[in-house]
């Protein structure tokens, strides 16, 4: 039989597991997607921002541009900031969308001397030239290292 501080240890542990398992089993059987948070990006930070026409030229490259924090900035510091943003493109009648660009943010005010000892930051904002004969939706993913995954969707049309 278990005695002193290793007994309480593991009743601890158990009483843990017991009380986080419903929630994981229920997040893993409804996938990665329930995991994304999603909001009007007037009002929340977090939401990454799509900025593009919603009708395309066929086969003519279009700015796509994604930022997150575009009307309320997002902090940017060594404890609390966007790490990456990923944009995607599922065509019309499509099920598999395709990856069109990953970024990932490393400056966030660091350096040998500290959190938020340095100049350095980046914004959280990207843009690409982006070409396609086919309409769909653009899927826009963001990762903040305190308030997790986000996401949003636009869709276009193609005009020729």
């Amino acid at each position: 039989m278990l005695r002193g501080s290793g007994y309480i240890t593991a009743l601890i542990v158990v009483a843990i597991v017991a009380a986080v398992a419903p929630i994981g089993s229920s997040v893993a059987a409804a996938g990665v997607g329930a995991l994304y948070r999603t909001g009007d990006w007037r009002s929340e930070k977090h939401v990454p921002v799509i900025d593009c026409p919603v009708e395309f030229k066929a086969g003519e490259p279009t700015t796509v541009t994604v930022t997150v924090g575009k009307e309320r900035e997002h902090p940017n510091t060594a404890h609390h900031y966007i790490s990456w943003i990923r944009l995607y493109f599922l065509p019309a009648e499509s099920t598999l969308p395709y990856e069109v660009a990953s970024f990932e943010f490393s400056a966030h005010g660091e350096s040998i001397l500290g959190p938020d000892t340095s100049t350095l930051y980046v914004d959280p904002k990207i843009s690409v030239d982006f070409r396609t004969g086919v309409p769909g939706v653009f899927y826009a993913t963001a990762y903040c290292n305190i308030h997790g995954l986000w996401e949003s969707a636009k869709a276009i049309t193609i005009i020729e």
